[in-house]
Parts: C-alpha cells; sequence; structure tokens
C-alpha cells in the first residue's frame, strides 16, 4: 500500500480528520504520523508523499525533507523552495509575472550575531539608511514586516517615518521589509491546493476571522483572483498555500503569499471551509501518490525547483 506520511505540529482538527478522509476512500493509500529519530546518508524513505505542516519551526524536520525529495518523495511543499523564499522575491516575482503587488524594499538587518564586526564585516552596506527616500518611494502609512516571517507575527502598520524607525530599532535579527499600505475596499485570503483548487474566502484581518460568504465577489474579480493566486503557485511550485488580496479600486493586490503551512484549522476556517481543505488536500495526496510526477534530474539540480502538476 502506497503512504502518505504526515508532520504536524501542535494543530489537532486538521491531522487525524485528513488521515480518516484518505482511509475512508478505500484507494490504496494509508495515511499516518511520520516518526523520525534521527537519519542516515543512506537511509531509505517509504512515503510516496509527505505533508510538511511544521518543518518551519522544526529545524532537523527540514533537513529530512530534503532527504526525502532525494529519496523519490514528493513533499508538499517543496522543502528547497520553502527554505529559498522571501517577501522580496515573492514581491518581485509577482510584478515579473503581472500580478499586482505593493511596492516593497528589503532593509539591513538592524542587529547581528555576535561575531560581526560593524566596521569590517559590514562593508558592503551604506550608512545611514535613507529613511526619507524609502517613506518617499512607499508612501504613508506603510508596513513594516518580517521578510521570512507569517501568522501575522512581528508586523507593523506605521503612520509616520519616526514610527517607522521605532519598530524598525526593535527588529533585532530579523530581516525586515517596507511595504506600501494598500488601502482595501475587500479583503481576500484564498487556499490554494495541488496547483489547481483555490478558495477564495472573505477575510477581515482585524478580527483575524473568515466569514462564510459565497457572493462575496463580483464574478470578474473572483477569477482574476483565481488567475493569479494559480500563476503564483505554480511559479513557486507549491501544493499547498494561503494567499492574501487586498482590493483596491478593482484589482487586487497580492500583499502576502509566503504562506506554504496555511491555517487549515475547523476553529478559524470554519466548519465549511474545513471540509473543503480536507476534501482538497486528500484528493491531491492520493493523486501524488498513485500519479507521481516525473522526478526532477538531481544532475542539474532539478530537486530545488521541485515537480509541478502535469509534471512539467
Amino acid at each position: 500500500m502506497l503512504k502518505i506520511g504526515l508532520l504536524v505540529g501542535r494543530e489537532w482538527s486538521f491531522p487525524p480528520a485528513f488521515i480518516e478522509e484518505v482511509a475512508r476512500r478505500d484507494d490504496g493509500v494509508a495515511a499516518e504520523y511520520v516518526k523520525l529519530g534521527g537519519t542516515s546518508m543512506d537511509e531509505p524513505v517509504d512515503y510516496a508523499v509527505i505533508v510538511d505542516r511544521i518543518s518551519h519551526e522544526v529545524g532537523y524536520y527540514r533537513t529530512w525533507l530534503k532527504h526525502a525529495v532525494l529519496s523519490g518523495a514528493t513533499v508538499v511543499n517543496n522543502p528547497f523552495m520553502w527554505s529559498a523564499d522571501d517577501k522580496l522575491f515573492d514581491a518581485s516575482l509577482a510584478t515579473k509575472l503581472g500580478v499586482a503587488s505593493p511596492k516593497t524594499i528589503a532593509l539591513p538587518n538592524r542587529e547581528y550575531i555576535p561575531g560581526i564586526k560593524h566596521d569590517e564585516s559590514l562593508r558592503n552596506l551604506k550608512y545611514p539608511i535613507d529613511w526619507q527616500g524609502i517613506v518617499d518611494h512607499i508612501g504613508l502609512p506603510c508596513i513594516l514586516k518580517d521578510a521570512h516571517g507569517g501568522g501575522w507575527r512581528d508586523v507593523y502598520v506605521c503612520r509616520s517615518m519616526e514610527e517607522l524607525i521605532s519598530n524598525y530599532d526593535e527588529s533585532g535579527q530579523l530581516t525586515m521589509i517596507v511595504q506600501e499600505f494598500i488601502k482595501w475596499d475587500q479583503f481576500v485570503r484564498c487556499l490554494a491546493i495541488g496547483q489547481r483548487d483555490v478558495l477564495p474566502m472573505r477575510y477581515d484581518p482585524g478580527e483575524r476571522k473568515y466569514h462564510v460568504e459565497h457572493e462575496h465577489l463580483a464574478p470578474e474579480l473572483g477569477a482574476r483572483i483565481v488567475k493569479d493566486s494559480l500563476t503564483l503557485m505554480r511559479a513557486l511550485g507549491y501544493d499547498m498555500c494561503s494567499l492574501e488580496f487586498a482590493v483596491r479600486d478593482g484589482i487586487p493586490y497580492a500583499i502576502d503569499f509566503m504562506n506554504p503551512a496555511p491555517d487549515m484549522d475547523v476553529n478559524s476556517l470554519t466548519p465549511h471551509y474545513f471540509e473543503w481543505a480536507v476534501q482538497k488536500m486528500a484528493d491531491m495526496c492520493i493523486r501524488l501518490a498513485k500519479e507521481p510526477r516525473r522526478q526532477p534530474d538531481i544532475a542539474r539540480g532539478g530537486f530545488l525547483t521541485g515537480r509541478r502538476e502535469g509534471g512539467v
């Protein structure tokens, strides 16, 4: 029997529901929790598919997942891309793909690891930071946030240059970006599964709450958000992700889509959207287990880009 392995953290609702759904299908595929206790360089991996929900917080898991890719497993999401991803890259990628994205600037770190000697180790950096030039380009208010973060952690709305600098001064060793604030008319969070299914949901970032409202988007706007979501997912090679769009004057701006371990908790998604997520994740993982994508060319570094839907 083919096996799907789950790497999970504290979440309690999605993993058992997913395992039960795969078992209910009775399709020659079983799902189970991965168990690890140290990994040898020649150790086989007996999973066809691995769903990664936690390696961004557990370094050993990310190391094992890269080993699993080399062993032939399909990892959701590709650990090589996830390790390389950041919010400046995402904004630049979106722009090159024709997806509307807010103006974004990456900042030098405020602080550095011990051993960095500022006058020797940082000779490539200009000093001081041109805060006036940044504000002139981005505008006010603006958003300051961690270039590698998620879950609304280390995100600040800055309404003045003084507030921007003050929050930056508290950022420690994080690499921060400054981003244009999109004053939105509508806010949409999409859950995208398998580079083919997208669920645009009405989301209130102030309440941190989804609203089940099926007709919240005009047909043309909804179609564009789905198209833009798929464009970004396929370019990144992600198989599960949440993407956030701030709609201003009818234009959906992709403001955040570095969420490769999207929230799938029943209490936040609501039971209606949770059921959709479980169903689509089971569809995708069973499909990937039974119809593996073409193996990447390891000699040419193909594992870095992973495998796309359709084997391309």
